[in-house]
């Protein structure tokens, strides 16, 4: 299983990555072994998850919301994927699931 995630920094900007433990990535970002980008922005919480069945899959999806503009990234942060029409033609959304704010919340 691959994850998807897209995490926000202390000056509000969004990094979007793929693991196959964002938990443990996530706490790279924090100590600031993850990401150059993260090494430059200091990470503050994790704003969505998505569960991909393959790296195929969670990088296809990562290339996507990358090349989105921040303020589509923030509306799928609010949204579920299916209900989001940036992304429609580009993936197919019925193969993503979203993880749960409250299984996440506590390694913010």
């Amino acid at each position: 299983m691959y994850y998807v995630y897209i995490i926000r920094c202390n000056d509000n900007s969004l990094y979007t990555g793929i693991t196959t433990d964002f938990k443990r990535r996530f706490n790279e970002h924090l100590q600031g072994v993850g990401a150059k980008y993260t090494k430059r922005h200091a990470v503050m919480k994790i704003e969505a998850v998505w569960l991909c069945n393959n790296r195929k899959e969670a990088s296809k999806l990562e290339y996507h919301i990358k090349k989105l503009k921040k303020q589509e990234k923030e509306i799928i942060i609010c949204l579920d994927l299916n209900k989001s029409n940036y992304l429609k033609e580009k993936v197919d959304l019925n193969i993503y699931k979203k993880i749960d704010k409250s299984f996440y919340i506590n390694y913010n």
